[in-house]
């Protein structure tokens, strides 16, 4: 593993990016983006039912949205999570074979990350870059939210966080709650998850919203079942 990984793509050099739909993914993006290099496709692990991302638990069709609104092709595989590796190998050779040399991840600071995707990146012989690396958390996150990036808590950790942050965008006030009750801000230890609706290199806002229902997973973990409005829906809003 390397001490320091790459940052950004050089100027000019296509890339993919491994999309999870929240908010580190997307400002990975886009410092790669600001920098010069060109995104060429988002790759996403899907569950083997081809219902939900693997990482964050979003429908499919939040995560193709995301992809339309950026302008971007989306690349998937289905996978188990025991089929994870093999799956995103696979994917990596088939964005190779395109002529795309590098791949932007979303991680900060956990070292098993970076050694886990340099490993991946090598069998494809990929160069990873991390926007993100050793960048300060709560300076992030202050980023994220002053180049006007709208994200969506959508699972929290019922062991960290309280379900009542579901379904609330990521400003300074749900932080400045984040500071009282002693959790990371950013939510690397796993506290919550989100997804990105808005921002500056989406072409139009997601139109989401939440479902009926709240899973309480096995792991704590308690998901807001989001899905993409429908065009009707959409039409008879804009009527009004």
């Amino acid at each position: 593993m390397t001490a320091q990984p790459k940052l950004v793509p050089s100027i000019n050099t296509l890339f993919f990016s491994s999309w999870s739909g929240g908010k580190d993914s997307c400002l990975a993006l886009h410092r790669a983006c600001m920098a010069g290099a060109k995104p060429a496709c988002l790759l996403t692990v899907i569950s083997e039912d081809g219902i939900r991302s693997r990482s964050h638990g979003l429908r499919k069709d939040v995560i193709e949205a995301q992809a339309a609104a950026l302008g971007i092709p989306l690349l998937t595989r289905c996978a188990t999570w025991a089929g994870y590796k093999a799956a995103f190998i696979d994917a990596l050779h088939e964005i190779r074979k395109k002529g795309i040399k590098s791949g932007v991840f979303g991680d900060i600071d956990f070292p098993p990350h970076l050694e886990w995707e340099e490993k991946v990146c090598a069998e494809a012989d990929i160069v990873p870059c991390l926007p993100l690396w050793g960048g300060a958390r709560p300076a992030l996150l202050h980023e994220f939210i002053t180049l006007g990036y709208k994200a969506l808590i959508v699972r929290v950790n019922e062991n960290k966080l309280n379900r009542k942050f579901l379904g609330r965008i990521i400003d300074r006030d749900v932080v400045g709650e984040f500071q009282k009750t002693g959790i990371d801000p950013c939510g690397e230890n796993g506290e919550y998850h989100t997804v990105v609706i808005d921002g500056p290199i989406f072409s139009r806002p997601l139109s989401v919203e939440a479902g009926s229902r709240l899973d309480t997973e096995c792991s704590g973990y308690c998901t807001m079942d989001i899905h993409v409005r429908n065009d009707k829906e959409d039409v008879s809003d804009d009527a009004h």
